[in-house]
């Protein structure tokens, strides 16, 4: 037995009034939505059909809850920094997390800020608070859960444990230096005696990273690293020398996915450094801008399949890897599936990596001329940022970014929001050896966003939904009452027919949907959670 489970069976239930059974996480979300996903494929899909297309008009809201962040009246407080005030997030605050619920409870998070919300009232149980030292407070994902204990990552790149019914802090310790301008964003993913976690960081050039914690003590299991460290190291051919690799990028901004059978964990890695000027680091700087699968209990990697070989666009490929079971070519395959952020959608054989779709779905995508025979695209170097200036699509926000996609199994669609535009790329950094970005970026053209659901089998759109005046940009989810769920650009929450892409149903939010939504039973109902700027909001169908 499991050092968990051993300690599950030998503890007492009154301890845990919170308690998270860890089989919750090998099965569909239902009573619970206990991680980032709901569950390790990553898919945003729920078998639960009370809410469905006979009722979704009688959908109301239950309650909302205002996140009010900073050191609050009443607020536990931790961390290493001063005092900051009610409010320190210079971005403003918009949730971008998606909340667990466990027994009942939601657990939340903004920068430096989780809550416990009671899942029936929506009124808060407790707030903790993280002075912070720095770092980019630009979002943050989530928190994970194991057993009793929740744990959240912080903008100056702390992993903080909590006591998931009181909230005081049980321990914190550092993953990285803000002083090296790392900052952290993601959301823990828990398997097994792994809490999973990963880092950000744009500016300053430095080597990105996964790595395990402990949860019992937050010590550290295993690290791998996005790029090789030294000559010799596999993919250190792809780079010029030791220096370019160990400045090289390759945060881990999302939390990944995991499947059982094959104990593999599977991640997106973010863009190589210098981000748009590629002079100093010519090769495909591997494993930049890759989906890698890495054993769970070693973090050694399995395989890796490279998106967009020497990127100078910013083009991370972070994006939820989703996992699908499915048949190709009269076989039953276990398949991987990402919309990257370069335009291109991507199934892969997730025992192997190989490739079978590399099918581009953004129609102005124009810094590519091909795939090659391994099925990545082939990077067109006349594209690449130009001292007088290259028009590029996608811009370096891409063609899609973090919001999470939905797979439905019943219509076997990967559903993804996309945005269509043009920049102008600039090289001003022509040194031989730049730093940070090292070019400038001028938008030249919106052309709009688009909701899309995709064929896996082939990568071509089966309908398309065009969001007037853009936006569009949120999480989706989709579920077995014959429902998809997205945020437009006007503050709305819409309801699609995913077979068909008609609109079903929509409400006045306020504020764009921020996250991805989510939904669970409570006392036998079903209700749908969503994020929207600063507040979170629970709808049931009053006809259940």
């Amino acid at each position: 037995m499991k050092p968990f489970l051993l300690s599950l069976a030998l503890t007492a239930a009154p301890l845990f009034s919170q308690l998270l059974d860890p089989s919750l996480l090998l099965k569909p979300a239902t009573t619970a939505w206990p991680s980032y996903n709901g569950d390790y494929t990553g898919r945003r899909y729920s078998i639960l059909d009370q809410i469905n297309q006979g009722n979704i008009n009688s959908l109301a809201t239950a309650w909302v809850f205002k996140v009010v962040p900073g050191e609050t009246p009443g607020a536990i407080v931790g961390g290493e920094g001063k005092p900051a005030g009610p409010t320190a997030n210079p971005f403003g605050t918009s949730i971008k997390a998606t909340p667990l619920m466990v027994d009942n409870v939601l657990y939340l998070t903004t920068p430096d800020n989780t809550w416990a919300v009671d899942a029936h009232t929506g009124q808060e149980i407790w707030h903790y608070f993280w002075r912070t030292q720095g770092g980019i407070h630009i979002g943050n994902r989530g928190v994970g859960m194991y057993g009793n204990w929740l744990f959240f990552e912080t903008p100056d790149n702390y992993l903080v444990s909590l006591d998931a019914k009181t909230g005081k802090e049980r321990w914190h310790t550092k993953i990285a230096d803000v002083k090296e301008e790392y900052f952290s964003t993601s959301a823990p993913i828990i398997v097994s005696n792994h809490v999973i976690i990963g880092v950000g960081g744009d500016s300053l050039d430095v080597p990105g990273f996964l790595e395990s914690r402990d949860p019992e003590t937050g010590n550290l299991q295993w690290r791998w690293w996005s790029e090789p460290l030294k000559k010799g190291d596999p993919g250190s051919e792809t780079w010029p020398d030791e220096s370019s690799m160990r400045h090289g990028g390759g945060m881990t901004w999302i939390p990944g996915t995991y499947d059982p059978e094959l104990h593999l964990y599977y991640v997106g890695t973010g863009n190589p450094n210098p981000v748009m000027a590629g002079q100093s680091r010519k090769g495909d700087d591997l494993y930049t801008c890759s989906i890698v699968a890495l054993n769970i209990d070693t973090g050694k990697m399995a395989w890796y399949f490279q998106t967009s070989p020497h990127d100078t666009h910013d083009w991370d490929a972070a994006q939820t890897p989703v996992l699908i079971d499915a048949t190709i070519d009269g076989k039953p395959r276990k398949l991987i599936a990402q919309a990257n952020r370069n335009g291109y959608f991507f199934l892969l054989d997730r025992v192997t990596g190989k490739d079978i779709v590399s099918k581009p779905f953004l129609e102005s995508l124009n810094w590519s001329k091909g795939v090659n025979k391994d099925g990545q695209p082939i990077p067109n170097s006349e594209k690449e940022p130009q001292v007088s200036g290259v028009l590029v699509s996608p811009p370096s926000g891409g063609a899609t970014n973090w919001p999470p996609p939905s797979y439905d199994p019943e219509t076997k669609l990967f559903y993804v929001n996309t945005s269509s535009a043009y920049s102008m790329f600039y090289l001003t950094d022509t040194d031989p050896h730049p730093e940070g970005y090292g070019a400038a970026e001028k938008n030249s053209g919106a052309l709009g966003s688009t909701l899309l659901a995709l064929d896996i089998k082939t990568g071509v759109p089966t309908w398309r939904h065009k969001w007037p005046g853009g936006g569009g940009i949120s999480g989706l989810l989709s579920t077995a009452g014959h429902l998809l769920f997205s945020g437009d650009g006007a503050g709305h929450l819409v309801a699609f027919d995913p077979a068909s892409g008609k609109i079903i149903w929509h409400t006045d939010l306020g504020s764009n949907v921020s996250n991805g939504p989510e939904t669970y039973l409570l006392d036998g109902k079903q209700y749908l959670v969503v994020g929207a700027g600063s507040s979170l909001y629970a709808f049931r169908a009053a006809s259940q």
